[in-house]
């Protein structure tokens, strides 16, 4: 069952990822320690295609990763 745009949003919160507006449902999340970013496209309560969610997991392993 895959996940809703909210929780990940909730899980790249948690890390302490920073939210810029995009353009309609678009979302750009970044970190202060990785120089990347990544966009989310949906509404909350929609569910999260496949390469978001692999995306926003990478993302959270990179930024374990960065902090040890």
């Amino acid at each position: 069952m895959p996940k809703k745009i909210r929780e990940l949003k909730s899980m790249l919160l948690k890390a302490g990822c920073i939210s810029e507006p995009g353009k309609g449902s678009h979302t750009k999340w970044k970190h202060p320690l990785i120089n990347r970013k990544i966009i989310l496209s949906g509404n909350d309560g929609a569910d999260a295609k496949r390469y978001q969610e692999k995306e926003v997991m990478q993302l959270l392993k990179d930024i374990k990763k960065a902090q040890s």
